[in-house]
């Protein structure tokens, strides 16, 4: 069966999470990704995190279905070689500091002109202009610089970054889409663009109403730690067992709902929280009221109690409990990607389906330059002499 993306060929230049992420979508979606690092240890995740025979983790979350390339950057006859892999691309994705492949002789206006049809992703942390354009920028300072940080965190505590690199990932996804949209408008144009996706705007997506709120009332918001924003009561939790669960019941079809399960009805028409506005401004009130109720039962019978009334409510899961969720196993979201010394190692699944043309993992992650003469010889049509004398001068 063929892949979304079939035929789509993509260079992938990108080091980390945000931009190697965005080239993993895009072959799990069936184009061909080549993975390009630098041949002298190739990037930087390589050499972060845990490690299983050799491969770090962190690297293989981010680089399945990519063949592997190396080349030397610096090496004019490199720079030349990229320029003809880009020259026959669909897509090219970087993350570099803005002005790095200007400098390498690889900025828009050089390869457009290669490649009138080329899509560039330009993933960084800023922008490519700008005052901050230059600033280092990984997940958390973009957290930090977007607004994220600030609420993120306990009620009148520090604040705190999320647990997750929220801004890396969202970037992805926004590189993505942006991609999917420019590969449709090359269809009645003919002509590639410049897609750009920055940690910093990605943050700022996140933000719900939090920027015209500031603008137009002159409010900032407060750290709330595990409550809604916008719908009181939402929050964890615990059961007399230990168990903590998140119950969101703040809107006026569920709170009734949860009352009644609670067999405290009368909550309902309370003057204290009877609307959204009372609920929020007696929030404290109200969630110690189902503190109390939660500590005198255990945690299966609250979850069984405020499911059966149709509630949001889920059990706050450890990674384990993730792993043997039900849920998770029926739909497969957890796969084994291939390795060339464990066979495989355990990763989450693609998190899009397409029913008529399935995701597929084809590959794991590339070992550094794994695939250089083959993906010479298929792209460029290079013979085996050629890529011999590449290889002997180091270029590749």
């Amino acid at each position: 069966m063929p892949a979304s993306l079939d035929g789509i060929k993509v260079i992938d230049l990108s080091r980390y999470i945000a931009g190697p992420f965005c080239g993993q979508l895009l072959g799990d979606l069936g184009a061909d990704v080549v993975k390009v690092e630098r041949i002298d240890g190739g990037e930087e995740g390589r050499r972060v995190g845990e490690t299983v025979e050799g491969d770090t983790l962190f690297f293989l979350s981010a680089n399945r279905n990519k063949r592997g390339f190396a080349i030397d950057f610096r090496d004019k006859e490199g720079q030349a070689l990229l320029r003809q892999l880009a020259a026959t691309a669909d897509i090219l994705i970087e993350n570099f500091r803005p002005g790095t492949m200007e400098a390498m002789g690889l900025g828009w206006d050089v390869l457009s002109a290669l490649n009138p049809r080329l899509i560039m992703v330009r993933i960084s942390g800023f922008g490519q202009e700008g005052p901050l354009a230059q600033h280092p920028c990984f997940d958390g300072a973009a957290q930090a610089q977007s607004g994220v940080m600030a609420m993120t965190g306990p009620a009148g505590g520090a604040p705190t970054m999320a647990g997750v690199f929220v801004c890396d990932y969202s970037t992805a996804l926004y590189g993505v889409i942006g991609t999917l949209a420019a590969l449709h408008a090359r269809e009645s144009s003919g002509r590639g663009q410049v897609v750009e996706a920055t940690l910093m705007d990605s943050g700022m997506a996140l933000m719900t109403t939090a920027i015209p709120e500031r603008i137009l009332f002159g409010r900032e918001p407060e750290r709330l730690g595990n409550r809604d924003r916008y719908l009181s009561p939402s929050h964890c939790f615990r059961s007399r067992d230990g168990i903590w669960i998140y119950i969101v019941a703040g809107n006026d079809v569920h709170f009734p709902r949860l009352a009644a399960a609670m067999g405290r009805p009368e909550l309902a028409q309370d003057a204290r929280f009877a609307t959204f506005v009372a609920r929020n401004a007696n929030v404290a009130e109200l969630e110690a009221i189902i503190d109390a109720w939660a500590a005198e039962l255990d945690g299966e019978a609250v979850l069984e109690i405020i499911h059966a009334a149709d509630i949001p409510c889920e059990r706050v899961a450890t990674i384990a409990d993730v792993i043997a969720n039900p849920q998770v196993v029926h739909r497969k979201q957890i796969v084994d990607v291939p390795h060339p010394v464990m066979g495989s190692v355990p990763f989450q699944a693609p998190a899009v389906r397409l029913h008529g043309t399935p995701t597929v993992i084809r590959r794991g992650a590339p070992g550094l330059g794994e695939h250089g003469a083959e993906i010479l010889s298929d792209w460029l049509g290079m013979s085996a002499p050629e890529i011999e004398r590449l290889q002997a001068a180091g270029t590749i």
